[in-house]
């Protein structure tokens, strides 16, 4: 009995297998290897930040401020097609650190710590996890024309962006814990439900993603919920969309707290809820310019750490504002194209905005699940690497410019300069010990150099410079500089 159960067993397996091949239509296989190499210095603005082997040898001083270390990343994509409108997609991401999964240094700022700020929903500290291991980044199937013609239905993990990436578009996870440089991770993607109708010129999405599940109880879940509609002018290549975003945060904090009736325990913190509501356009004006605007708004509740005594109303607001030229692209053969963009997150005006003595309505911008970064250092100040500014991380509380020119000396080579200034949307009522109650946080350059190889191979190099400003104190005013070199192989 037990040999023919084997063999029914088998007979299944053999016509299930038969009957998916003969059902599909065609299999695409696709991916890329990338190799980074890195050099970085004073990522925290500080020249004198020791790390273990400098304590051990009685040194008062950092021995070497540079970080020099190695990044691979491969992925392969498998995308089949099959009958009655259905496709599957899966790819799988291994992604680490040459030679070392396993940096200890609590000094080094050029690395990610775990002291990283954990507002930004992308955080992830290094574990110390098997630097060979595969992750699964996309596994989704794909209906179209689902019960309804129009209607395209998305289930499983799989990438969302939506606009300019401004409020929706990256997770940025590194599951493993095993980058120095996790904002160069290649998994993005998100577990989700999408639906997507398309009523040309109206495309409207509806989505529901899983964030994460029973992270300290069985009831407080993390998920992202919103709707997306989107329209295309047939005029002045224009285009507008409107947006509602529901992060449902139910515990949010996780540090302990007394059992007393003026601080209440975790187990009451169940609401950090976001609500975002925006709007976004872009048209061409004239030919060769092009404009753009977004604003959103957010509502909701804030719960910043486990002693707050209530929850906080928030208030927030960000706007993104942008203008690009490609006038030239035709008159010179170098096809210079030029662009000025504003971007605002609003702020609170305590340092951190996170007392536990204030019910007062919280005014400090949520980054929700932002693709969009437009600069290589200042981006990532206090979400990856910790600066002694803690409060003043690159995604609330900010102003910001970014002046970008593009131009290609030859078909193949295109060479990027960006150059970004920020500034504090309110000043801090208290200044911490290393900052000051000024507004001017400082200025980037960043130079970047693309070789497209062939067709399959590209090569490019990326330096960048951050410039601190009065905000920041003098013992934490240091230049952090960065240099990274990339090698590409696309298939």
């Amino acid at each position: 009995m037990k040999f023919l159960r084997v063999l029914c067993v088998l007979a299944m397996v053999f016509a299930f297998t038969a009957s998916a091949y003969a059902e599909t239509q065609s299999v695409k296989v696709s991916g890329d290897i990338t190799m980074r190499g890195f050099a970085r210095d004073n990522f925290d603005l500080s020249k004198n930040d020791l790390d273990a082997a400098d304590v051990a040898g009685g040194s008062s001083s950092q021995t070497s401020n540079w970080a020099t270390f190695a990044q691979s990343t491969a992925e392969i994509q498998v995308e089949a097609d099959l009958t009655d409108n259905v496709s599957g997609v899966m790819r799988l991401v291994n992604q680490r650190v040459w030679g070392d999964q396993n940096y200890t240094s609590n000094g080094n700022a050029e690395l990610v710590r775990p002291s990283g700020i954990a507002d930004m929903t992308a955080v992830q500290t290094r574990t110390g996890g098997d630097a060979y291991t595969v992750d699964m980044d996309l596994a989704y199937i794909e209906l179209k024309e689902f019960l309804y013609s129009p209607l395209t239905l998305k289930i499983g993990r799989q990438d969302l962006w939506f606009g300019k990436g401004f409020i929706i578009g990256n997770s940025l996870m590194d599951p493993e814990g095993a980058l120095y440089a996790p904002e160069y991770t290649a998994i993005n993607s998100f577990d989700a439900v999408r639906a997507t109708l398309d009523y040309d010129p109206w495309t409207i999405d509806v989505v529901y993603a899983k964030i994460s599940e029973n992270l300290y109880r069985g009831d407080d879940d993390k998920n992202l919920m919103g709707l997306n509609v989107g329209y295309v002018f047939d005029q002045y290549n224009a285009e507008a969309e409107a947006y509602y975003w529901y992060k449902q945060d139910r515990n949010p904090v996780s540090a302990t707290t007394t059992n007393t009736a003026s601080i209440r325990t975790v187990e009451n913190h169940i609401n950090g809820d976001v609500h975002t509501l925006g709007m976004r356009g872009s048209f061409d004006p004239i030919e060769d310019w092009t404009v753009a605007l977004e604003g959103a708004y957010q509502a909701g509740q804030f719960l910043g750490i486990a002693q707050q005594r209530s929850d906080r109303d928030r208030q927030a607001w960000a706007i993104d504002a942008m203008i690009e030229c490609r006038y030239w692209q035709d008159d010179f053969a170098w096809k210079p194209v030029v662009s000025a963009e504003y971007i605002w997150y609003s702020g609170g005006r305590e340092t951190g905005d996170r007392t536990t003595n204030t019910d007062s309505t919280y005014t400090g911008w949520d980054s929700m699940y932002r693709g969009k970064f437009d600069t290589a250092i200042r981006e990532f100040q206090n979400v990856f690497y910790a600066t002694r500014q803690a409060s003043t991380p690159s995604y609330t509380n900010q102003h910001q410019i970014l002046l970008k020119g593009t131009v290609e000396p030859t078909d193949s080579l295109t060479f990027t300069a960006t150059y970004g200034n920020f500034w504090l949307d309110r000043v801090y009522q208290t200044a911490g010990p290393n900052e000051n109650n000024k507004k001017y946080v400082g200025a980037e350059v960043d130079l970047e150099l693309t070789w497209d190889y062939t067709e399959d191979v590209s090569f490019g190099l990326l330096t960048g410079w951050f410039f601190p400003g009065d905000h920041f104190g003098s013992n934490s005013d240091d230049i952090a500089s960065n240099l990274v070199g990339t090698v590409k192989l696309s298939f």
